[in-house]
């Protein structure tokens, strides 16, 4: 499956974004999903995933009660909404699609497909 993240760009504290993940390539309702983040000098990290069918979700905490991971199978697109957002949120957001079975991984290595990011910045 192939992937494509949009949506990030320059926000101000306490702004809200929502970015989008369109898959395409595959059915992907056959893919558990999930969002991670990298900031500059960083290691790559675990924000959000999502189950095939979009009924188990689950948010890392620093940002639980923040963003909220979501899709639509139908559209081929799985969502990261952001509110209240912060500087400390600022990363190139990856999207990522799971082909083994289980949902839920934070660790890189547990997803085989990635897109190619999308750059939020957060100013104070």
């Amino acid at each position: 499956v192939q992937l494509q993240a949009s949506g990030g760009g320059l926000v101000q504290t306490g702004d809200s974004r929502t970015l989008s993940c369109a898959a395409s390539g595959s059915t992907f309702s056959r893919y558990a999903t999930g969002w991670f983040r990298q900031a500059p000098g960083k290691a790559r990290e675990f924000v959000a995933a999502i189950s095939r069918n979009g009924g188990q979700a689950k948010t890392v905490d620093l940002v639980k009660g923040r963003f909220n991971i979501s899709r639509d199978n139908a559209k081929d697109t799985v969502y990261l909404q952001m509110n209240s957002l912060k500087p400390g949120d600022t990363a190139i957001y990856y999207c990522a699609a799971r082909s083994a079975a289980g949902w839920g991984g934070i660790t890189v290595s547990a997803y085989d497909s990635w897109g190619r990011g999308t750059q939020v910045t957060v100013s104070s």
